[in-house]
């Protein structure tokens, strides 16, 4: 595939590629933000080896530690508030943009077709995660170790290209350790690439290499945790692990959903015709087989991905600019397309914009509202029905100025849920380490009364406190000390991040009164994603002295505030 001219220099698109990924990534820094849903897990993991804990010795985890190296260095950096872990996103965001551009340039993707790619990626990846989550971050950590890999396979054949082989194995086993099912793929896709270049080539030793890099680079960061229990804990299928595993759940995932992901097969595919026509031509053709394998690799990983990840429902999305890039490369090989002239390169860029405007349409959705704004409601009167057409705004509560009833795609439902807090009425704290976070009412009025309890004044450090909740940052903010040991959990989702083991550790200190305050998210509409057994627990050996909203959107979870009798 060979590169042509674009409608601007080397220089010229490469500063471009860097302002769309670095002025993207950078905007979170400038907006603020409503608590996020499971961030508390980022956030104490973070903490914990910011203090300096080790895991698997201070703290028990179902994964490798990978995902918390990052938002650690950013807390030593600013602070352990949890605006920095923003801070950490964005830094790794500018890092999956230049690995992506990184790969691309290894494979002589057209110049102008590159940057458009580049900007697909933004817009439809990491523009709009803003936090970190190891389902994102096992993908960043991928991306680097293929840009490695394809500067070692793709560059020049000099004696520190062993050097980018190292490390495209040390990235690659990093996603391994940050989450096994995208790690195991990330790894199952570079050897499928090491395997062409080993049969094309005939380069047996750099199979054997990538594999030994590997494989150092396993031993030396597992072999020192082995005797803190890192078996029981690390998840690779053994009680009392399950398995996501499961063949048919990805079957029924591809088959009845996955819309996308075939529409690109589909299109690759049929891109492919000409090539296969000419098979010992496309097989000697490095660049192309690796982009294809490259592109194949990343569908069947995001299909695979949707199902053993699926927390949020659209980790897998990464795929959306490999498969562009790969079809409008085709393409413009294939139908002769000239993208390297200004019209045609704008009017591409306009459509990719248009097709990802849910990105950002959000922030312009404001400035639009005012220009043209949209059809506005009052609340009508409450009066019984007179025959009168207006005074039957007793059942439709919404009307028009004029006192006409207005039924519109915004107002065609009544809320019934009065339980749920609006998050335009949810407002700051003054603690610290939740600057620049916006939480329901109750929750912040609920942390300012737990720091005025008597008992949280009195003992001061000696408080033992356990937070079961999604406020961790209270570690930072109360005055008590994290409990730690090898089969202390990082945190308390039963059957996940703690077993029943840990649990029956748990109900023996409730039960002998060992802890002074207990917090407890009562979330009833997820499996123990608290445990209830300890809840009757605490209920039978405690006493409840206050209770507040969970900062969930919706607010459909509480926070038990529990002291020993």
């Amino acid at each position: 595939m060979p590169s042509t001219h674009a409608p601007f220099s080397r220089k010229g698109a490469f500063i471009a590629e860097l302002l769309i990924i670095i002025g993207f990534a950078l905007v979170p820094l400038f907006v603020t933000f409503p608590y996020r849903v499971n961030i508390f897990l980022s956030w104490e993991g973070a903490y914990r080896l910011s203090q300096g804990q080790v895991p698997y010795k201070d703290f028990g985890l179902p994964l490798g530690y990978g995902f918390w190296l990052m938002p650690a260095l950013f807390f030593k950096l600013f602070g352990p508030q949890l605006i920095s872990l923003v801070k950490a996103q964005v830094f790794m965001n500018i890092l999956a943009g230049l690995s992506f551009r990184s790969i691309l340039k290894s494979l002589n993707v057209q110049t102008a077709i590159r940057v458009i790619s580049v900007l697909l990626f933004v817009l439809s990846y990491s523009f709009f995660n803003f936090w970190p989550w190891y389902n994102q971050t096992v993908i960043v950590y991928e991306l680097i170790g293929l840009a490695f890999l394809f500067r070692y396979l793709m560059g020049p054949q000099g004696k520190w290209r062993f050097l980018f082989l190292f490390l495209s194995a040390f990235f690659t086993f990093l996603s391994f350790f940050t989450k096994q099912d995208g790690g195991g793929l990330a790894l199952l896709l570079s050897l499928a690439l090491m395997a062409y270049n080993t049969l094309q080539g005939k380069k047996w030793l750099d199979f054997v290499a990538y594999l030994a890099f590997y494989g150092i680079v396993a031993a030396m960061i597992i072999v020192p945790l082995l005797p803190y229990g890192f078996g029981y804990w690390f998840n690779h299928g053994q009680a009392p692990h399950n398995s996501r595993l499961s063949v048919y759940d990805i079957l029924s995932e591809i088959m009845g959903f996955s819309q996308w992901i075939k529409l690109y097969l589909l299109l690759v595919m049929l891109c492919l015709v000409p090539a296969f026509r000419q098979w010992r031509s496309f097989w000697n053709d490095r660049p192309a087989v690796l982009f294809t394998l490259l592109t194949l690799g990343i569908l069947m990983e995001a299909a695979i991905f949707q199902v053993t990840s699926y927390t949020p429902p659209d980790n897998n999305i990464f795929f959306h600019s490999f498969a562009f890039a790969f079809i409008a490369s085709r393409l413009q090989e294939q139908l002769k397309l000239d993208l390297g002239r200004w019209p045609s390169f704008g009017a591409a860029t306009l459509l990719v914009l248009l097709w990802w405007s849910g990105s950002f349409w959000k922030y312009l959705d404001r400035i639009v509202a005012r220009l043209v704004p949209p059809e506005k409601v009052v609340a009508g009167k409450s009066s019984a029905p007179t025959g009168d057409s207006s005074s039957y705004a007793i059942y439709n509560p919404q009307i028009s100025p004029t006192g006409e009833n207005v039924v519109s795609r915004n107002n065609f439902m009544i809320n019934v849920d009065t339980t749920d807090v609006p998050v335009d009425q949810w407002i700051f704290s003054d603690l610290w380490a939740f600057h620049k976070i916006y939480m329901p009412p109750s929750t912040v009025h609920g942390m300012t009364r737990l720091q005025q309890l008597p008992i949280v004044k009195e003992k001061k450090e000696a408080l033992k406190l356990l937070n079961m909740t999604e406020l961790t940052p209270l570690a930072q903010a109360l005055p008590y000390r994290l409990e730690t040991g090898s089969d202390y959990p990082l945190w308390y989702h039963l059957g996940v991040g703690m077993f029943n083991r840990q649990l029956d550790a748990f109900v023996k200190k409730v039960q002998h009164h060992y802890y002074d305050v207990v917090l407890y998210e009562y979330a009833p509409g997820n499996n123990n994603f608290f445990p209830f057994a300890l809840r009757y627990q605490l209920q039978h050996h405690y006493r409840k002295v206050d209770e507040f909203l969970a900062p969930r959107r919706p607010t459909n979870a509480t926070i038990e505030v529990y002291i020993k009798e």
